[in-house]
């Protein structure tokens, strides 16, 4: 049951789902992985939806050339671990949700640890490598991804559900190198609100995911492209 307190922080999206919908986002356990570029405007955004619990992970500190874009962290923060940061922002601007960091890197052999109890995955990485990781993860323990990627002025948008729509190995069956990649903060902030909004469309029911397609996000021209994406019978994570 909500609060006095949490029934009138919530009380204009009430409007939109009704208790019970804030109810499942007050009962839900999101795993975001990364507290960078887009794991800023995802965390902060489901933290004040009233998101139960956000289970962030990241293995850096904060440093000043992330200051243009990962909006958890600022100056006084410089040479802190950005979990621990995170936490401290997001429980200033949501006392009522509880706020677990890890810090650790996400890898093939930690993954499924790590994740463990979350009834979802928001990938806020910035790397394909760990992403599939993810998106393996997502598979053997049968919950949602939420994938998100973003460069210069473009990103992309997809939801995965396993048993329903094509997988991250699908889309994108080779990982490209790791770069170091341009990148303006305005871009992964429209991304990860996408993100945060796919997620919250999730929990409560509202509206149609991005199941299936992905959505492509080109800043330079404010254009949007939505391409289909397709199973593969032969996916070594979700083919049968």
């Amino acid at each position: 049951m909500l609060t006095e307190t949490e029934t009138k922080r919530y009380a204009r999206q009430t409007m939109i789902f009704g208790e019970d919908g804030q109810e499942k986002l007050k009962n839900a356990k999101v795993f975001i992985a990364g507290a960078g570029g887009l794991g800023s405007p995802v965390s902060i955004y489901l933290a004040v939806a009233g998101v139960g619990t956000i289970n962030i992970v990241d293995h850096d500190v904060v440093e000043l050339s992330n200051l243009n874009r990962q909006i958890l962290h600022n100056d006084s923060d410089i040479g802190k671990k950005k979990t621990e940061s995170a936490e401290e922002t997001l429980k200033r601007l949501n006392s009522d949700i509880q706020v677990n960091i890890i810090n650790e890197t996400i890898d093939q052999d930690n993954v499924i640890e790590l994740v463990g109890d979350s009834d979802l995955i928001v990938d806020a990485m910035d790397n394909f490598e760990t992403r599939h990781t993810l998106n393996r993860a997502s598979f053997k323990l049968n919950i949602p991804y939420f994938h998100g990627a973003v460069s210069g002025f473009d990103g992309q948008v997809t939801t995965i559900i396993p048993g329903k729509t094509a997988c991250l190995n699908c889309i994108f069956p080779k990982s490209p190198p790791k770069v170091v990649f341009p990148i303006i903060g305005l871009t992964p902030g429209i991304i990860g609100v996408l993100q945060a909004t796919e997620v919250v469309k999730y929990i409560t029911g509202e509206g149609d995911l991005l199941e299936n397609e992905i959505f492509l996000w080109d800043g330079l021209k404010s254009s949007v492209e939505k391409i289909k994406t397709n199973k593969r019978p032969d996916c070594e994570v979700c083919g049968q």
